[in-house]
């Protein structure tokens, strides 16, 4: 295996490096008159550079199409091997004036020492040349940059799925043409998309990752590496969260670093937790709960006691939600408050907040979403009840969000305590599980479908449980007035 190459940024240039023009574009231009005589078919032409010094060793960069007409040749095996010591990709050799035919000891050295041999005729200048590599390199660079800018594109749509991470590692291996992988600083997989290569090739990039995973001062940001005809690359994730993109390629193209720079930043801002100015206070305050503290006596870490909004949201699909999805969903509804862990097909529960505005959830696509009204930290246990009823009824009445609205009009003139005191006295009789079918199907209008699905109970479920709930209240629950008054009550538990 080859030594890892490393840079020290895993911030990719504005564009793509411009892509080397393959030997063959240039001698498949019949215009030209060029003819390979000797060396391999297969280069690639990075520019073109004209020189008549019996040494150009010093002025060459490597990758040259090397233009001589000979003038000062006397020692074709030296002069050729200076060139490949030099790095020219080929030699193009002009007959007359100089010379009439192509040196045959030229021609041997070049096949001797490999490198590529073009016959340059008289009908053709050395500058048309050079314009016909200028201009296939511009058509090669522009193709890279259409490239590039729909591997972006199509990054960027990814980045807003429901689930973001996977999608942009599923789109980032068909852009690339390979295996795309999330790993932590250990190895261990978190996501991965496209064909996996072989064992040998997927433990050399385990091991590449672990170069430049965050764990020590100095790692690098990147490295890359081969393996067996595999091309691999590993990049760090911003955030100090050390999590790394593995790439496992049959090739490597010139924008292949551009595109995997794009995705390195958005799974950098989707992996990355979000944090703000007061997350030591939010700390602290956990700790001191942890310890026993009431909510109360926190709150003044959390740099207001309110408002908070508890959210409750689910996959729109049922499709269960991992650690990064659930703290994707979070960032974009701006809060690193984020519980994930009610294992598959639960809901994930997020916190909003405080601040000196109310929080405003939004719909997000993919997602169903149950909010609490603002409230008090103090009351923060009673606003989850109210966000899974809310999950329940969106659920239900496939709506993207709900909301539960703070009380108001007439119910805002009854004093909290009276209406609290009633509510008890009215319910007393119901079960727990009976009062929440019961304010469930209040309110869903009374249909028995529609509570079925939020309570995820079968429809006669539904029907024995209300009907009991008329039993022991020993009300009529088709009588609107009865229904008024229950929802009123059951809207202050």
């Amino acid at each position: 295996m080859d030594e890892p190459s490393m840079t020290s940024s895993p911030t990719a240039a504005p564009g793509p490096p411009t892509p080397p023009v393959p030997l063959a574009e240039l001698l498949a231009r019949e215009e030209l008159g060029l003819r390979r005589i000797a060396g391999p078919a297969d280069a690639d032409l990075l520019w073109v550079h004209t020189s008549e010094m019996a040494d150009p060793y010093p002025y060459l960069l490597g990758g040259e199409l090397l233009l001589s007409a000979g003038v000062l040749l006397t020692d074709p095996d030296h002069y050729v091997g200076r060139l490949v010591e030099a790095g020219a990709a080929a030699l193009g050799f002009g007959v007359r004036p100089v010379h009439e035919t192509v040196p045959a000891a030229l021609i041997e050295a070049c096949d001797r020492q490999g490198l590529p041999l073009l016959e340059v005729g008289p009908e053709t200048p050395f500058t048309t040349i050079a314009r016909a590599v200028w201009r296939l390199m511009a058509e090669a660079r522009h193709r890279e940059l259409r490239r590039v800018t729909r591997a972006q594109q199509a990054l960027a749509t990814a980045a807003a799925r429901p689930d973001p991470v996977p999608a942009v590692l599923h789109q980032l291996a068909t852009q690339l043409g390979g295996r795309a992988v999330l790993l932590t600083a250990r190895g261990q997989e978190v996501h991965a998309a496209g064909r996996r290569p072989a064992p040998d090739a997927a433990g050399a990039l385990t091991r590449l990752a672990r170069v430049v995973a965050r764990e020590r001062p100095g790692s690098p940001a990147s490295a890359t590496d081969a393996h067996g005809g595999t091309h691999l690359s590993a990049y760090a994730l911003g955030g100090g969260e050390g999590l790394v993109l593995a790439l496992a390629t049959r090739q490597r193209e010139s924008g292949d670093h551009t595109v995997a720079g794009i995705a390195v930043v958005l799974l950098s801002l989707l992996a990355a937790p979000h944090q703000g100015a007061d997350a030591a206070g939010r700390s602290a305050a956990l700790v001191r709960m942890l310890l026993g503290a009431s909510p109360a006596e926190v709150a003044p870490l959390l740099g207001s006691a309110g408002p908070w909004t508890v959210i409750h949201a689910r996959r729109t699909d049922g499709a269960p939600v991992d650690a990064l999805t659930a703290g994707a969903l979070g960032a974009s509804l701006g809060t690193a408050l984020v519980d994930a862990e009610r294992g598959p097909g639960d809901a994930v529960r997020l916190l909003l907040g405080p601040d000196p505005e109310p929080a405003r959830p939004t719909p997000r696509p993919g997602w169903t979403l149950g909010a609490s009204a603002p409230t008090p930290v103090t009351a923060l246990a009673a606003a989850d009840a109210v966000a899974a009823r809310a999950l329940a009824h969106a659920r239900a009445t496939r709506a993207p969000l709900t909301v539960d609205a703070p009380s108001g009009g007439l119910a805002a003139l009854v004093p909290p305590e009276q209406a609290a005191a009633h509510a008890r006295a009215l319910l007393a009789p119901l079960t727990v599980p009976l009062a929440d079918t019961l304010r469930c199907w209040l309110s869903l209008h009374g249909s028995w479908d529609r509570t079925a699905v939020a309570l995820g109970v079968h429809r006669n479920t539904v029907r024995q449980r209300i009907g009991r709930c008329g039993e022991l209240l020993a009300v009529d629950l088709d009588d609107m007035d009865v229904r008024t008054e229950l929802w009123f009550a059951l809207r202050q538990t």
